[in-house]
């Protein structure tokens, strides 16, 4: 058996507009399925918000999303989790850090650390903290 992890990120409402951005950064497919359409309505205000979503690339992104419903406690909390990006090539990373930083707030700028030639964090405009880093082999 084989498993995989999918960050899954809740929104109150911005849920179709973060996975639409999080596709222009990352590339893929996005999916967005609505209460509407799941016929799974609450409150009618609410019907276009998004039930199930994701977007998927072909090279391993892969991050789903739902907007949390009026009726049901959200509070998205100070910094409850980071979204993680490694990989191995710096070109593609800088490109995916470029575009994450349309409307964003750097925490750490993009560049070398201690652990990696190429680290950064950043809080995009819908309040979710994204780290990049190019993946190195560490001494054992």
């Amino acid at each position: 058996m084989t498993i995989k992890t999918t960050t899954h990120l809740n929104f109150r409402g911005d849920a179709r507009a973060a996975l639409a951005f999080y596709q222009h950064v990352f590339g893929g497919e996005l999916t967005a399925i609505t209460y509407a359409d799941a016929r799974a309505v609450t409150d009618p205000a609410e019907g276009d918000q998004v039930i199930w979503g994701q977007v998927a690339s072909a090279d391993g992104f892969h991050v789903m999303a739902f907007d949390v419903p009026a009726a049901r406690e959200w509070t998205p909390g100070t910094i409850p989790f980071f979204v993680s990006v490694r990989g191995d090539d710096a070109d593609t990373l800088t490109v995916y850090w470029e575009k994450l930083a349309e409307g964003a707030t750097v925490v750490q700028p993009l560049g070398p650390s201690g652990f990696s030639p190429l680290y950064g964090m950043i809080r995009d405009r819908f309040g979710v903290t994204w780290v990049i880093d190019l993946q190195v082999a560490y001494p054992v």
